[in-house]
């Protein structure tokens, strides 16, 4: 099925991990809310600004940073035993970070704010579950922060997380949703014989209970952008129930699909949930990102 949540910063993975909450502790918009100001350093017009990765409508991202945060990303592959290539993981982390950026920005522009006295509670409640001032400045040190690093990641981490948040709980309950059984098969000369057979007036459940026997071919509820072979859902969607398709081919095999139930509103699963929301981000940063002026180091 379709990827789970995927955004989060390798960075946000490391602060997430000491317990931070973007709904906790720092304070949100209020019913009339006042931009905060922004935390980021636009790049002087006089000044030579240090090496740059890239800037985000003028916030930079340092070479420095993109080059720890890229250095904790490959040791991390290494510690899990996956091999990574440098090449790849590069473009991971610097699209992640300028999507954290795109996504702090937002926090700002909606009203969110950080006071340096949430700041500074929020690190005391982390020092105090890693064992104190001393083992969160060694773990600061380990995973290559400095202090005035470690507090613009975590006041930006949370900013793209309390936005994140903002646009996956937006995505409401329901959707429009079919109801599907699918007799899959791996031979097209079966699946043509299949489809045959259900034409002179076979049962599809017998049929996809026998190539089936555990599932009988049955593939619940799901919405329009759910299914990784977007072939199977052009099919489920413009199909009545009662109708069933040809044999659609797909890189997974040969499908025959009926649909059994259609409904404009159906609950979504929790699995299908995940996806919306995963795609209401990836959509909104897709769009963000087409709205916003982004400069790559050469």
């Amino acid at each position: 099925m379709f990827p789970r949540l995927q955004y989060i910063t390798f960075q946000l993975v490391l602060i997430l991990a000491l317990g931070l909450s973007a709904c906790a502790s720092f304070s949100g918009p209020t019913a009339t809310p006042t931009p905060a100001e922004p935390t980021q350093t636009p790049i002087p017009p006089t000044s030579t600004p240090p090496p740059l990765a890239a800037v985000v409508n003028g916030e930079w991202i340092t070479e420095t940073e993109f080059q720890a945060e890229l250095d904790r990303y490959l040791a991390a592959g290494q510690a899990l035993g996956n091999e990574v290539d440098s090449d790849d993981a590069a473009q991971v982390v610097l699209d992640d970070l300028i999507a954290q950026v795109l996504l702090a920005q937002a926090a700002r522009d909606d009203g969110f704010e950080i006071t340096e006295s949430d700041l500074e509670s929020r690190i005391e409640s982390l020092a105090s579950q890693v064992g104190g001032m001393d083992a969160l400045a060694a773990w600061q040190s380990e995973h290559g922060y400095t202090e005035e690093s470690f507090q613009s990641a975590l006041r930006r981490a949370a900013e793209a997380a309390w936005m994140r948040d903002k646009i996956i709980m937006a995505v409401p309950g329901t959707a429009e949703q079919v109801h599907a059984q699918q007799i899959l098969l791996y031979n097209e000369d079966i699946a043509r014989q299949v489809s045959n057979q259900l034409k002179a007036g076979a049962d599809f459940a017998d049929l996809a209970a026998l190539y089936d026997p555990n599932a009988g071919g049955e593939l619940g509820w799901f919405p329009r952008a759910y299914l990784l072979e977007p072939e199977l859902e052009e099919a489920a969607f413009s199909l009545e129930p009662g109708q069933y398709s040809d044999v659609i081919e797909t890189e997974v095999g040969y499908h025959i699909l009926l649909v059994l139930e259609r409904d404009p509103q159906h609950q979504l699963s929790p699995d299908a949930y995940l996806v919306m929301q995963e795609k209401a981000l990836q959509d909104w940063l897709a769009q963000k990102r087409d709205e916003s002026k982004i400069v790559l180091a050469p």
